[in-house]
């Protein structure tokens, strides 16, 4: 039996998790990072919107022995804060109570978290070596070190974790089509801070909210200011903080990002369109002018893998938008897929196992790329729109009477280990039964409830099993 070391190029999240959970099974892992190792040169990874960490994710952890000292890094977030324009606010939770949560957490800590995790299982991890160039047909990379040097390592089983510019993938790319293309969405967005209490210039600092002192607002919820077309979020942070992020067109009438330009525009916008918020962002002005305008796009490939030799996981094969907080879920639950399959796979047999994971994995990640992208038009718009309350108010009566027939969709994704392609399908139907129920009526007054469960029950079969 032959079973060659594997390189993982990215220590990342993805990466890191992936060599973990490999090392522990046995294998000789090569983890490769073109950064500086951030536990001795501080977390150089570039702003991006906060984590959210769910079941999938947890689950992950869970086979890497670390969810306990994840969880010590976390907040709680119960549900959407919705903030009106007039400052009103409305908690719409993500669950049944507070065992069905998601939790916010830091990309930085928890990236040095799971490298010392990485090392501690037996990997070898080299930081500052970017990939240049790989010849998979012999079983070699070439790597850049950041004094300009070269080097040629062999790589007799390559995996690409090195994120959606991944030069893993564009290496592929050169030796067979891959059916690349991104998606553009056609917004940005800009982040900011909302510091803590303590932190505020004198002669603005608000009460803490909570009795520790730490927070200036709500700690354990996701903060939205939706407006339509456009939105502002707040994520908390363990320290106090909050990391906000306002999304834009790009392009197009105001605001957009072709619009508001700099820290005057910005202050405009937040006093004209989230005028609570405004006050909470002292350094609004410095941040808009310093922070660049972020990206947001959908990756899709039609195949992952070069025979045996290269595999691409992650965001380097499946990178979506940010808004139904599955990014790092859908990435850690890949490793975890991908590590029991690959842990006494021989090299004869790798080919049949990259291939029997993209066919697994591929349908579940293009459902979370089109869920995310239409989450993005329920946070900015339908969170306050009367039709989407009323399915949401129908869908939680059906959800307590017929549990084994009705799930809210979120809850599926969230909260469960079901197929993302299974709880996009069957949120659809969900979605058309509540509309066939619903009809024309703008509240639930007069709905036979006894009636719309039978028709629940005739219509659509039990749900599988939620969990495990």
């Amino acid at each position: 039996m032959h079973r060659s070391p594997i390189t993982i190029v990215g220590a990342g999240l993805v990466g890191a998790l992936l060599a973990t959970l490999l090392s522990r099974s046995g294998r000789e892992i090569r983890l490769i990072e073109k950064r500086p190792d951030p536990r001795q040169a501080g977390f150089l990874g570039g702003r991006s919107i906060n984590l959210a960490l769910a079941e999938r994710g947890l689950n992950a952890l869970r086979a890497a022995g670390l969810e306990v000292a994840v969880m010590k890094q976390a907040v709680m977030m119960r549900g959407r804060m919705i903030h009106d324009h007039d400052g009103h606010t409305n908690l719409q939770r993500y669950g049944v109570d507070d065992s069905e949560v998601i939790w916010s957490v830091s990309r930085g800590g928890l990236n040095m978290l799971l490298l010392d995790a990485a090392e501690r299982a037996g990997a070898e991890l080299h930081f500052d070596q970017a990939l240049v160039d790989a010849d998979f047909a012999l079983g070699e990379l070439e790597l850049r070190h950041t004094d300009g040097t070269h080097r040629r390592i062999g790589a007799p089983i390559t995996i690409g974790a090195d994120g959606a510019g991944s030069a893993v993938r564009a290496a592929m790319s050169r030796v067979e089509a891959l059916g690349e293309r991104t998606d553009m969405l056609g917004h940005g967005y800009k982040e900011l801070e909302i510091p803590p209490p303590a932190q505020f210039p004198d002669g603005q600092r608000p009460e803490a909210i909570d009795a520790e002192g730490r927070f200036a607002i709500e700690p354990h919820a996701l903060h939205i200011w939706p407006r339509g077309g456009y939105m502002c979020i707040a994520l908390p942070n363990d320290e106090g903080s909050f990391t906000v992020t306002l999304f834009l067109p790009n392009e197009g009438a105001a605001p957009s990002f072709a619009t508001v330009t700099d820290a005057d525009a910005a202050e405009a916008l937040f006093r004209e369109q989230f005028p609570d918020a405004l006050p909470l962002i002292p350094a609004l002005r410095a941040d808009f002018d310093a922070n660049p305008v972020g990206t947001l796009g959908t990756l899709y490939l039609d195949r992952w893998h070069l025979g045996g030799k290269a595999l691409l996981i992650g965001d380097a094969s499946h990178a979506i938008v940010p808004f139904h907080g599955q990014g790092m879920n859908a990435g850690f639950e890949d490793a975890a897929a991908l590590a029991p399959m690959l842990a006494d796979a021989e090299d004869a047999d790798v080919e049949a196992v990259f291939a029997a994971f993209q066919a697994q994995r591929k349908p579940d990640t293009d459902a979370i790329a089109a869920m995310a992208l239409e989450n993005y038009i329920e946070m900015r718009d339908s969170v306050a729109d009367p039709h989407y309350l009323l399915q949401r108010a129908l869908g939680q009566q059906l959800a307590a009477r017929a549990p084994t027939h009705f799930m809210p969709r979120y809850r599926m994704v969230t909260f469960t280990h079901l197929p993302y392609a299974y709880a996009f399908e069957r949120g659809r139907a969900q979605r058309a039964l509540l509309d066939q129920l619903l009809g024309a009526r703008t509240s639930l007054d007069g709905l036979d409830l006894d009636a719309a469960e039978r028709t629940l029950r005739a219509t659509l079969p039990p749900l599988p099993a939620l969990r495990g």
